[in-house]
């Protein structure tokens, strides 16, 4: 068992927070949850790497899934739209864009009425793709989470999502 020591922040709105600093004589990293989270993440990502090499479709990336489903769901968005169906950021799109269509995976197309504004469409390819990736995800997402409850699931995404949530709000 680690020993915690706790430290109080106060808070002018909110009261008290409690944040745990452990003892790092009786700390075990196994038992931290950002390393669980972060080994889990690179775990998953590790096998829909290896399942997409396996299904032809090596030029996709896990982290090209939010755009690639996002377009798959409706093609043809602007940048901005695409970002926040995604669930990204607006700054790591162009990189991300840059890569996704080096790899042939989408295209950009000026919008006619907003100069400014890009388009991102799906080419063949990125559209061809679908049903091996989501095939790939399925069967990762089955293996890594079986023997999980679906209302263990549903935990785990509530507080994830308030993990990113609460991120989010501390970095602005």
């Amino acid at each position: 068992m680690v020993n915690i020591s706790w430290i109080s922040i106060s808070y002018r709105v909110t009261g008290i927070k409690y944040y745990m600093v452990p003892d790092l004589d009786q700390f075990s990293v196994t038992d931290c949850h950002y390393y669980l989270l972060s080994r889990a993440t690179l775990v998953i990502t590790s096998a829909l790497k290896k399942g997409f090499t396996d299904a032809g479709v090596e030029k996709v990336k896990p982290g090209y899934l939010g755009v690639l489903v996002s377009l798959w769901q409706k093609d043809g968005l602007k940048t901005v739209e695409l970002a926040r169906m995604a669930g990204l950021e607006p700054s790591s799109m162009t990189g991300l864009l840059d890569r996704m269509e080096r790899d042939g995976l989408i295209y950009r197309s000026s919008d006619p009425h907003d100069r400014r504004a890009q388009h991102i469409v799906l080419t063949d390819f990125g559209k061809e793709i679908k049903k091996p990736v989501l095939e790939v995800l399925d069967k990762t997402l089955k293996s890594v989470f079986q023997d999980i409850e679906e209302s263990e699931i549903n935990i785990i995404k509530k507080v994830l999502n308030k993990v990113l949530n609460n991120a989010k709000r501390g970095s602005n």
